[in-house]
């Protein structure tokens, strides 16, 4: 079976990927209301300071930012709820198991529409980095830029 990689990006957290080391990547459906999932279609979702939380039998996200729908009414949503993660019992204990280790917690990565349509997140389980990881990465994203721009250069000479 193939896999379609047409989804529409809605939005990213490109600060996880440099405060962490992104160790395993898993898919969870969001539990969301109407107009939650309108505001998601206008882009309006921030995902800098989101964390999710297994416990409990359940996976829950906190502090996922999904602004007002612009054309709501009284019964627009509260913009911070904490909204709950869709993942089969097997993937929640093993996610329990990995999260219960010293210093891994799980980080959205990126939110998204399938190509069903239907609004997915993203999970990465993730290391806290400190500031000397951070530069060893920074270090090595380098020498790989520069060995890139080396064999570049060596190829146009041939």
């Amino acid at each position: 079976m193939t896999q379609d990689t047409t989804i529409k990006l809605i939005g990213s957290n490109r600060k996880a990927f440099h405060d962490y080391a992104i160790e395993d990547k898993i898919e969870a459906g969001v539990i969301l209301t109407g107009t939650e999932v309108k505001a998601l279609r206008e882009g309006r979702v921030n995902l800098r300071e989101a964390y999710a939380v297994v416990a409990g039998g359940r996976a829950v996200l906190h502090n996922c930012h999904i602004g007002e729908y612009s054309h709501g009414n009284l019964m627009n949503h509260e913009p911070l709820r904490p909204r709950g993660l869709l993942l089969h019992q097997k993937e929640i204990r093993t996610l329990t198991g990995k999260v219960q280790q010293k210093g891994l917690t799980l980080v959205p990565l990126r939110m998204y529409f399938n190509r069903r349509g239907i609004a997915k997140v993203e999970l990465g389980l993730a290391r806290g980095q400190r500031r000397y990881d951070r530069r060893e990465t920074v270090k090595q994203r380098e020498a790989g830029r520069e060995m890139e721009r080396a064999m570049k250069t060596r190829q146009r000479r041939t």
